[in-house]
């Protein structure tokens, strides 16, 4: 398993007239927090694309618990239980600074090679990568 965790502050643009986090924020976050993660481990997006790997999001889910508001600072736990195949499963879940949950979510990001547009399987150098951080 592997759990890395990213921290957000809410910023103004992102509530709604209610005051909370807008739903579709969350995805945003997710993204930020998955890019994190992987990046602490020394892969980047840019560098994937470089090698014609693209890892596009084919599942994404969200449920709410409660809300987050302007200015919270929000840590968003990363958690991938299993090492990459053809694709690859986070969990989300996103904290607020009383360590209450207050949402989860889930994605699901599958390996495709630029030039066919087809699933591949993770890159060997890559799942290595993945390796040396799971515990």
């Amino acid at each position: 398993m592997m759990v890395t965790e990213t921290t957000i502050r809410v910023r103004y643009g992102e509530t709604d007239q209610m005051g909370v986090v807008y739903h579709g924020n969350y995805a945003l976050y997710f993204e930020e927090a998955r890019t994190d993660a992987l990046r602490k481990i020394n892969i980047t997006y840019k560098s994937m694309e470089e090698e014609g790997v693209m890892m596009p999001v084919v599942s994404l889910s969200t449920d709410f618990k409660r809300p987050a508001k302007y200015d919270d600072l929000l840590t968003i736990r990363s958690i991938m239980r299993e090492l990459p195949t053809a694709k690859i499963v986070l969990e989300y879940e996103v904290l607020n600074e009383a360590n209450q949950l207050l949402a989860t979510g889930n994605s699901i990001l599958v390996f495709v090679d630029m030039k066919t547009n087809r699933p591949i399987k993770c890159p060997e150098h890559l799942y290595q990568k993945f390796t040396t951080f799971f515990v």
